[in-house]
């Protein structure tokens, strides 16, 4: 546990989380994220932050907490049934992002760490990732996405990211409907190999490229004239984001057994959202070819970019 520095994470998270929202603050005119600061939820504290809205962000929660208990939740013990029972410490901060244009696409992105038990028998491990959910796909911007998530994996390990990549398309996929969530990008969890500086480096690496990719497309995209028609379908295609959180989530069912608070967890859900009976898409449309292009597994970064 010597190399164990919690407190070094939990900084660095909460500069992130100030820098993420100023920037998503600079594309606004009027809208600014809430600013919540809760001491003492569960032994920590929580700065959930949530924007709505907003000209370009109908909705934004950007949310750290760090928090503490006697015993790990069931959704933290899943993969690790050897913890349960064990006292821990965890840090995290995660966001989401819904444009009110439907050209601009939807994302999340999720950095977190826990240590279970103490001393000799402490364990811990990092975890997170980012992700793309386009409501109208755009070459470049899957390609310029999953480039930007290749490089900044790159010192680590020439198949850091195709790993990741793989495992991102496997956990951002709704089971119930079959189908992919968005065009993925990269996801991790359990992650200690090679030494805490190591997976803390990675997990920077992650945060610091959602943050110099992310918000350079959606000021390309938000500017994309859209109507009523492609206003519906992103208000449909939201409702798959609505079905994994609730279903299939493990995050989302971590806040709610840790006995989060409430508006916290679910701040991610978006503030539109419609259901549409047996929708079929008229084939040659730019809603057929979200399903025909890009929610279908892709070997993005080596695409050429035209």
């Amino acid at each position: 546990m010597a190399d164990v520095q919690v407190d070094e994470f939990r900084e660095y998270l909460l500069d992130l989380q100030d820098r993420i929202c100023a920037r998503a603050e600079s594309f606004e005119h009027k809208a600014r994220f809430q600013r919540d600061h809760l001491e003492g939820e569960r032994q920590g504290f929580a700065r959930p932050r949530v924007l709505s809205g907003g000209e370009v962000f109908e909705r934004a929660a950007v949310s750290f907490s760090w928090s503490g208990g006697k015993e790990l939740s069931p959704a933290a013990t899943v993969t690790r049934p050897h913890l349960r029972g064990k006292a821990y410490q965890a840090v995290s901060l995660s966001m989401i992002f819904h444009p009110l244009n439907p050209h601009a696409p939807t994302s999340h992105m999720n950095l977190r760490f826990f240590v279970a038990g103490e001393g000799a028998d402490a364990h811990w491990w990092f975890g997170g990732g980012f992700d793309l959910t386009p409501i109208y796909g755009v070459d470049a911007d899957a390609i310029r996405w999953h480039r930007a998530a290749r490089e900044a994996l790159r010192p680590f390990g020439e198949q850091v990211y195709p790993t990741m990549k793989a495992a991102c398309d496997a956990y951002f996929y709704l089971r119930h409907r079959k189908e992919p969530r968005g065009i993925g990008g990269v996801f991790y969890d359990d992650l200690n190999e090679g030494g805490f500086e190591r997976c803390k480096s990675l997990s920077v690496a992650v945060g610091e490229a959602f943050l110099e990719t992310y918000f350079p497309i959606v000021e390309e995209r938000q500017k994309t004239p859209h109507g009523e028609s492609e206003r519906r379908f992103q208000l449909e295609r939201r409702g798959r984001y609505v079905e994994f959180n609730l279903l299939q989530d493990r995050g989302t069912l971590y806040g709610l057994q840790a006995g989060a608070r409430v508006e916290s967890v679910l701040a991610s859900m978006p503030p539109t959202v419609q259901w549409a009976y047996d929708r079929k898409e008229k084939p040659g449309s730019r809603e057929a070819e979200l399903y025909s292009r890009y929610l279908v597994p892709r070997d993005w970064a080596e695409m050429p970019l035209l």
